[in-house]
C-alpha cells in the first residue's frame, strides 16, 4: 500500500489533498465502494492516473482509474472539460477490443469530477526502456515501427488520430506486447471534413512539444500528424535523444537528424519522409509507410534473393530423389525454385499477431 511520500512537489500534494483518489490514496476505504486506491502512476494537463484494484471481481484485479482535473471552475470552462471527457470516452468505446489498446471498463461523472476506467497494462514504457538500456538497433527499431504502424492502421481506419504518440505513450508489456496508452488526447476526424468546415471543436493545443507536427499547433491534427510523431519517436530509440536536442534546419524546419542517427540508406529515407514539417511531403496515409518497409526491407526482398541465386546454388550445391532412387543434380529452374521457396520461409509471416524482439528490448520490461 502506497502513502503519499513527505518529498512530494506541491502540484503532487494538490493532487493528493485536492482530488478524492488522492485523499483515498494508502488508505483501506473505497471507491465507489469498489475501488483500493494504490498508488498514482502518473499525471497529464487535464488529468492524474491511479492504480485501483477492483475488489469487486474475483481475483481483485488492478485497473487504472483517470481522474479529469480541470484546473478552472467557471461553468463554461466545466462545460469545456465534461465534453471532452465524454468524447474521450466515447472515442475509447468505439476503438474495441483490441489486444494492444487498454481496454475501457467504465466511465462516469461524480460531484462534477469525471473519471476513466481502464485495463492496467503492466510493463515499461519505450521511454524508460532506453533510459535503462541506451539506444536501440536498427533492426530492432524497424520491428517497433512495424507493429505500431498496423495498430495505427487499425486506430486510423475508424476515424482517431491520437494527437500524442511518443516513447512514454507506448508500453511494452510482460507479456510482450507493444500498447499504446493516453488516448485522453484523441480526437474524432471525418475523412470527409471540408477545408470549409467549422472548427469550433478543439480550442487548446493537446501533444508534446517536439513530437506534434506543426499543423498540430495549429489547431489542425490530421493522420500524418500522427506519422510525424512515430518518426520522431523512431528517432528518440535509434539516439536516446529527446526531439529537442536536435538542430533544425533554418529554411526548411527539418531536424537535423542524419548525424546523430546510424541507419542504412534503407531506413533513413523513410524516416526522413516521415518527419517532413511539410504535410504535402509528409506520407499521408500509414498504408504508404507499410508498403515502403515491405519493399525496402533486405531480408525481405526476392530481387536480392534471386540476383544472390548463382552464388547460393555454387556454394551449396542441392541433389534431389530421383523417381527410381538415383540421385541426380538439380537443373537451373528446380534451383531457382528451390531458392524462393528458402527465401519465403525465412520470411515473417504477414499475419503475425506478435513481435519478437532482441532479448535486450524483451527482458527489461519490468
Amino acid at each position: 500500500m502506497s502513502f503519499p511520500p513527505a518529498n512530494l512537489s506541491q502540484f503532487h500534494n494538490d493532487i493528493f489533498s485536492q482530488t478524492q483518489l488522492g485523499q483515498l490514496c494508502g488508505t483501506e476505504e473505497l471507491f465507489r465502494d469498489r475501488y483500493l486506491i494504490l498508488r498514482m502512476l502518473g499525471r497529464g494537463g487535464f488529468g492524474v492516473t491511479f492504480l485501483a484494484r477492483d475488489m469487486s471481481l474475483p481475483g481483485q484485479p488492478f485497473c487504472a482509474i483517470k481522474q479529469l482535473c480541470p484546473r478552472v471552475s467557471e461553468k463554461k470552462a466545466l462545460d469545456t472539460a465534461r465534453h471532452r471527457f465524454q468524447r474521450e470516452a466515447k472515442i475509447l468505446a468505439a476503438l474495441g477490443n483490441h489486444s494492444r489498446i487498454p481496454m475501457l471498463l467504465d466511465y462516469f461523472v461524480l460531484r462534477d469530477e469525471f473519471y476513466l476506467v481502464q485495463e492496467y497494462i503492466k510493463g515499461a514504457t519505450l521511454a524508460r526502456l532506453v533510459r535503462r538500456q541506451g539506444c536501440q538497433s536498427e533492426l530492432t527499431v524497424k520491428r517497433v515501427l512495424r507493429e505500431m504502424l498496423d495498430l495505427l492502421l487499425y486506430v486510423h481506419e475508424r476515424g482517431v488520430i491520437h494527437r500524442d504518440i511518443k516513447p512514454q505513450n507506448i508500453i511494452l508489456s510482460q507479456d510482450r506486447r507493444l500498447v499504446l496508452i493516453d488516448f485522453g488526447a484523441v480526437k474524432q476526424q471525418l475523412a470527409q471534413m471540408s477545408e470549409n468546415t467549422t472548427r469550433g471543436v478543439t480550442t487548446h493545443f493537446v501533444g508534446t512539444v517536439g513530437f506534434a507536427p506543426p499543423e498540430q499547433f495549429s489547431l489542425r491534427p490530421v493522420f500524418a500528424s500522427d506519422i510525424y510523431a512515430l518518426g520522431v519517436t523512431s528517432l528518440y530509440l535509434l539516439t536516446g535523444k529527446a526531439p529537442l536536442d536536435f538542430k533544425t534546419n533554418p529554411r526548411t524546419g527539418k531536424l537535423q537528424w542524419q548525424e546523430r542517427a546510424e541507419v542504412s540508406k534503407i531506413l533513413a529515407p523513410i524516416l526522413d519522409k516521415m518527419l517532413e514539417p511539410s504535410l504535402e511531403r509528409r506520407y499521408q496515409s500509414v498504408d504508404a509507410i507499410i508498403e515502403d518497409l515491405n519493399f525496402a526491407s533486405p531480408q525481405d526482398n526476392l530481387s536480392q534473393c534471386m540476383n544472390n541465386l548463382k552464388s547460393t546454388v555454387q556454394t551449396e550445391p542441392q541433389s534431389r530423389q530421383g523417381t527410381e532412387g538415383s540421385q541426380r543434380p538439380l537443373s537451373e529452374k528446380e534451383r531457382m525454385a528451390q531458392s524462393i521457396r528458402n527465401w519465403k520461409s525465412r520470411r515473417p509471416s504477414p499475419t503475425s499477431k506478435s513481435t519478437k524482439y532482441p532479448d535486450s528490448l524483451l527482458h527489461s520490461s519490468g
